[in-house]
């Protein structure tokens, strides 16, 4: 059927590419803790202080594990980001830990976080700081919604496939008092 357009050739070179996927998580899915669904509907009127919502920003793919652990208050607004060396649990935490334990603790009532697993020690970060940790449905960004247009500021003055393993702490305070 081919033949007269085909020159000395086989059907084998016109095969198709197939569709291209991006790359897969390879840290795994995290599905345990409470989910958002059980946080009181107050927090939804953004009318109590303490409120807060976590997220990651990460360096550019192959560039560096370094990160930014973003937390923002939702009713105020105010947003703290911190470097971090990487996405593990155990950082995360102490990450965490330390940016909100200068707060009383009527400034910290609730955290909602993604599925990511470097969330994971969710239970130590309730138990360290005496708040409720809830999580965020999968794939379900707009939950966070003052987290990430935060994030969407921060990432004016610290690109996407930026290395954030350079960023010096100077540079990173005035990033952090722009946003």
């Amino acid at each position: 059927m081919y033949k007269k357009y085909l020159v000395n050739g086989s059907l084998k070179v016109l095969r198709r590419k197939g569709k291209s996927h991006e790359a897969k998580e390879t840290r795994g899915k995290y599905s345990k803790g409470k989910s958002i669904r059980k946080r009181d509907k107050s927090v939804y009127s953004r009318q109590e202080s303490g409120r807060r919502e976590a997220d990651t920003a990460v360096s550019g793919q192959g560039k560096s594990k370094a990160c930014f652990a973003a937390l923002a208050e939702r009713k105020t607004r105010f947003y703290i980001a911190v470097k971090i060396p990487g996405r593990k649990a155990e950082t995360m935490e102490n990450a965490i830990v330390a940016a909100l334990s200068a707060f009383p603790s009527q400034l910290v009532k609730t955290i909602t976080c993604a599925r990511g697993t470097e969330f994971a020690n969710w239970l130590q970060i309730e138990e360290r700081l005496d708040c409720e940790v809830y999580f965020a449905d999968p794939y379900c960004a707009w939950q966070k919604g003052t987290n990430e247009n935060l994030n969407g500021l921060l990432r004016e003055f610290y690109p996407r496939g930026r290395n954030l393993s350079r960023v010096v702490p100077a540079t990173f305070c005035q990033a952090d008092k722009g946003v």
